[in-house]
């Protein structure tokens, strides 16, 4: 069973699906932090991104390691987080990493987020969620994930929610059949409470 959870930056994806996952018994798949270890590796060796996309050994969990190394922080950084939404607008970036994420979720469990996961990767997967929050409720969370001023992360945020909605390939938007789920206002476990209800349903 796939369940996918789609949502803009600062929405609470990365920590309602790694807990979501755990909850279900599921396997978490963060698409962003393979986006952003290839942001890194092209930032630190050059060279298309798309070859970087194809060629990392990247591996997720609680720590995301690129060719063995903790890049768990360094993929964090204004600088990766700038490069990987530019870099996610090239198609052959995209379609590199789409075919690794279909090939880890070919089987077994898995709790898998992003933008583009219900609408490209899974467009079958059994639940799809899409998770949003008010402007200034995502640049709150991410400032103090962080430790920068909410207004400069507003601005950011911003920008990147225009690129991600305008770009050619797999813009963000919600799958026709997904579940809005606006998380203002909710904590982590309301949200992940939730979507752990609404996936033990559809696998009955």
């Amino acid at each position: 069973m796939v369940v996918a959870i789609d949502g803009p930056a600062g929405a609470g994806k990365s920590t309602v699906a790694r807990a979501s996952a755990e909850a279900l018994g599921f396997t978490y798949l963060d698409s962003g932090a393979m986006y952003r270890a290839t942001a890194l590796a092209f930032l630190e060796r050059g060279g298309p991104a798309a070859d970087r996309a194809r060629e990392l050994d990247i591996e997720l969990g609680r720590r995301v390691r690129v060719e063995g190394r903790d890049v768990t922080e360094a993929i964090r950084t204004p600088e990766a987080s700038e490069t990987a939404s530019r870099i996610a607008t090239d198609p052959e970036v995209r379609h590199a990493l789409v075919d690794r994420q279909r090939e880890l979720m070919s089987s077994g469990d898995w709790v898998a987020e992003g933008r583009d996961i219900g609408t490209v990767v899974a467009p079958d997967a059994a639940l799809k969620v899409f998770l949003t929050a008010s402007p200034e409720e995502r640049a709150r969370r991410r400032a103090a994930e962080i430790g920068v001023d909410p207004e400069t992360v507003l601005m950011d945020q911003t920008l990147r929610d225009e690129q991600d909605r305008s770009r050619e390939h797999s813009p963000l938007r919600a799958a026709d059949d997904a579940v809005d789920l606006d998380t203002t206002g909710l904590d982590v476990d309301q949200v992940v409470e939730r979507i752990v209800a609404l996936a033990r349903d559809r696998s009955e």
